[in-house]
């Protein structure tokens, strides 16, 4: 996926930062040992070959002078964050960081090194499984769903600076910084700002409900999981982890709506039964939410094909219509 968040380096910053991070020894001659993984929708990514061999993998935050979301400030050292906090707390198999550079000398952004897990990516051969095996696959991102929601923290918001005592007041601050993102760049939402600031308003003593600062992955979908055997054998970028209300993760984002996929299995795997009423209401919220982002973060990552922001905008006035009715989309 391309974006203007992708920081792409030359061969010879490239062999400078091996250098700093394995040694001199293990730079590689050549061009032949770098390759970009183009998977991702924000950092850039390579796949490199040491001289010993060894593959890593190498991840580069986005230029300084590249204007991000709210939320995706310091993206990176969240994602440092979680890494630490999933290895430490859960079984859910993660990256290991081999180095990390925070000081911006080499380069003028954060960026780490891990080891390259050779597998497929979930989100590539899905369309090639059958029903049953990618039902399995499901049900399993369910399963490590939960196990990861396990993880308490002492307060809502950010890992990186929890700092809010309520999730309504950590969710309203999120919902708020979107839709300010929106306004600086002008983007058109197909509704009025004021009018989907005011579906907020109208709920969110709802969000009152969830009581317990919980880890979020909040981006654990198919493209974020490595295949390999039948089995799940890493979970990768983990840069928008937060603590709050486990019924935000954008896994149950289709147990209301079709467009965002059937949602049956990963509900399963995490032994989630059906909704309540409040949780349906909070549920939608919480699309509303990640369909403002997929909206306006078009914008932002400079996309040229309209595809996602027509399909994000839909969505929209889709889960506003739902909210305003009271009810749920179809």
């Amino acid at each position: 996926m391309e974006s203007i968040t992708k920081n792409r380096q030359s061969l010879d910053t490239l062999r400078a930062m091996v250098a700093r991070a394995y040694g001199p020894d293990a730079v590689p001659d050549g061009e032949t040992w770098v390759e970009e993984l183009g998977h991702g929708w924000f950092n850039v990514v390579y796949k490199l070959t040491l001289a010993d061999g060894r593959q890593v993998a190498l991840k580069i935050a986005p230029p300084p002078d590249v204007e991000v979301m709210t939320y995706e400030h310091r993206a990176m050292r969240t994602e440092l964050e979680a890494l630490r906090l999933v290895s430490a707390h859960t079984g859910v198999p993660v990256p290991t960081v081999d180095y990390a550079d925070l000081d911006h000398d080499l380069v003028d952004v954060d960026y780490f090194f891990m080891p390259y897990v050779a597998a497929d990516n979930l989100g590539v051969v899905r369309d090639e499984l059958g029903t049953s095996d990618l039902e399995r696959y499901k049900a399993a991102l369910g399963a490590a769903n939960r196990e990861l929601n396990t993880i308490l923290g002492p307060a809502f918001g950010p890992i990186t600076a929890p700092t809010y005592p309520t999730w309504r007041a950590a969710f309203t601050a999120m919902f708020d910084g979107v839709l300010d993102d929106g306004r600086r760049r002008g983007v058109e939402l197909g509704r009025p700002y004021d009018e989907i600031r005011a579906v907020l308003t109208a709920h969110e003593h709802l969000l009152d409900e969830a009581t317990e600062p919980r880890y979020v992955e909040w981006d654990l979908w198919d493209g974020n999981a490595l295949v390999r055997d039948g089995e799940i054998v890493c979970i990768i970028d983990h840069e928008r982890a937060f603590f709050g209300d486990p019924l935000i993760e954008v896994g149950f984002a289709g147990l209301l709506t079709s467009a965002f996929g059937d949602a049956t299995a990963f509900a399963r795997g995490y032994g989630r039964g059906p909704l309540t009423g409040p949780e349906e209401i909070r549920r939608q919220l919480y699309t509303l939410h990640l369909a403002l982002i997929m909206t306006i973060e078009t914008v932002y990552r400079g996309h040229t094909d309209p595809g996602q922001y027509d399909w994000a905008r839909e969505r929209v006035d889709e889960v506003m219509t739902a909210l305003t009715r009271g009810r749920p989309t179809a």
